[in-house]
């Protein structure tokens, strides 16, 4: 799954109350950060190991979009999605709070190994069409996050149009597009299962080592 993956782009502070649960300011422009391919590990059920050492690490339930047809200005930004699937964006908050202090890069925080779990790849109804369905993540039989595209800051056209523009946008990248609200610390022995509508698209056990 890893091997035809580009680029991670990473969108910050995408729903409002996730921006506000952290403390943060609500960003007037999509804030865009990257994750490594090597952060990718699938959610088929199997066990995913993360640092124990390194403070809490925070869940983040995302849509993931992948781009099946580099961009170019003026095209329909739905054109160049080929997929959708549903990711975590995994956090060493401890980690980011201390670099974010410093005026620091977040990747020590964001980019570790593991730390983009994504499920199953499914078909990408378009960007207005996604906003009818909610996703979910649960929790250790627990719900913890749910969410809805229709509450982004920014929609897909728009996150689409500026990382191109900003970045270039070709096929194999994949954007993570923000997480709504409810993210929380990990705990070793955590199941973690994600859902589109009643549909589980992926799970995975967490393993802190």
């Amino acid at each position: 799954m890893t091997t035809d993956i580009r680029n991670i782009y990473c969108i910050g502070r995408n729903y409002r109350l996730h921006a506000l649960e952290l403390g943060n300011d609500v960003p007037d422009s999509p804030m865009v950060f990257m994750k490594p391919s090597h952060a990718v590990v699938p959610m088929n059920g199997q066990t995913v190991e993360l640092p124990a050492e390194r403070g809490e690490i925070h869940f983040e339930l995302e849509i993931v979009l992948r781009v099946g047809k580099s961009y170019e200005p003026g095209m329909d930004a739905d054109a160049c999605v080929d997929a959708m699937a549903l990711g975590l964006d995994l956090t060493l908050r401890d980690v980011q709070s201390k670099l974010k202090a410093k005026g620091h890069p977040w990747l020590d925080a964001k980019g570790f190994k593991n730390s983009a779990p994504l499920g199953e790849w499914l078909a990408y109804p378009g960007w207005k069409a996604l906003q009818d369905s909610e996703f979910t993540l649960v929790r250790s039989g627990v719900e913890a996050q749910r969410g809805s595209s229709k509450d982004m800051l920014f929609h897909i056209p728009q996150l689409i149009e500026h990382i191109a523009a900003n970045f270039g946008l070709k096929e194999g990248d994949l954007i993570f597009t923000g997480t709504p609200a409810g993210v929380a610390a990990l705990q070793d022995g955590d199941t973690l299962e994600v859902y589109w509508a009643e549909r589980n698209a992926g799970s995975c056990t967490v393993r802190l080592v």
